[in-house]
């Protein structure tokens, strides 16, 4: 599934073609993706303009001049991509590309016309419309921690969310309501690099090493971002390119390889929490 990086690739890689585009000639090919389309959906989508394309944890949001907010989840296989030579010659229907192509539309900006699609194997993904001055209400949203690169999250933040908590810091790293966006690989990846063993309960993990813990969340983040994702099996750019980060894991995926930690002798190990796997290495991640 994709996680933050992987999503704000693709909205920094949507922003400069959506950003004050109209669209036009909107089309789902089927009635639902994980969820239904919303009631009307092409209809409402023809004739507004993009105002910005923004990130919520694992969501993209894009308000629009009519007062609603078009929001999209790529579930664990979806996928925008743009045409890469913008397009001026649409018939009546913008063509799709390919049996899993669900949803397609025409941006027009400053006169140029650039094909949108949406494809999602699986399906997991989906779309809803809500009125913008109602979407951090919503139930998508409304119970949602804060970002990890904004300026609500802090050692301090999660000294105060892990207060008195038995579940161990792997599991609560990936529980929403404490941090929005955060998924399984870059939760690993940052425990190792704040050399925190995942087994740790929460709430007993000290003030100093949650403020380093929340340094290395943003630095693997940022990592991660920079090199444009990760990508395991599904994962693509609106340019159809892959990430990178992937190349850089230094636990997440290696199991029974060397540690990476210079004059650390030790293993890569995997186990199990929560139905997810973590890996980590047990000489440098001590509880």
């Amino acid at each position: 599934m994709p996680e933050l990086p992987e999503v704000e690739t693709v909205r920094r890689g949507l922003t400069p073609v959506l950003e004050g585009a109209t669209l036009k000639r909107s089309l789902h090919r089927r009635p639902d993706l994980r969820f239904p389309f919303p009631d009307r959906f092409a209809e409402r989508l023809d004739g507004a303009t993009v105002l910005r394309v923004d990130r919520r944890a694992k969501y993209l949001l894009m308000p629009l001049s009519t007062g609603e907010t078009w929001v999209t989840h790529l579930g664990m296989t979806g996928r925008f991509t743009l045409d890469g030579d913008p397009l001026g010659t649409f018939e009546d229907v913008v063509p799709t590309q390919g049996p899993h192509e669900h949803f397609v539309a025409c941006a027009d900006k400053d006169g140029v016309l650039t094909r949108l699609g949406y494809a999602d194997a699986r399906r997991f993904g989906f779309m809803g419309l809500i009125a913008t001055d109602q979407v951090e209400n919503h139930p998508w949203f409304k119970d949602l921690g804060p970002e990890p690169l904004g300026n609500s999250f802090s050692g301090s933040h999660l000294v105060e969310a892990f207060k008195g908590r038995k579940q161990n810091i792997k599991v609560s790293l990936l529980d929403q309501k404490i941090v929005a966006g955060l998924g399984n690989i870059y939760v690993c990846e940052a425990l190792y690099r704040a050399r925190i063993a995942p087994t740790t309960a929460a709430g007993a993990v000290s003030r100093p090493k949650l403020e380093r813990l929340a340094t290395e969340v943003r630095n693997v983040l940022n990592d991660a971002i920079r090199a444009g994702g990760s990508t395991l099996k599904d994962f693509a750019n609106v340019e159809g390119g892959q990430g990178y980060f992937q190349h850089s894991f230094d636990v997440y995926g290696r199991e029974g390889e060397a540690c990476r930690t210079e004059g650390c002798k030790g293993t890569v190990a995997r186990i199990v929490q929560g139905g997810r796997s973590t890996f980590y290495c047990p000489r440098c991640q001590k509880g």
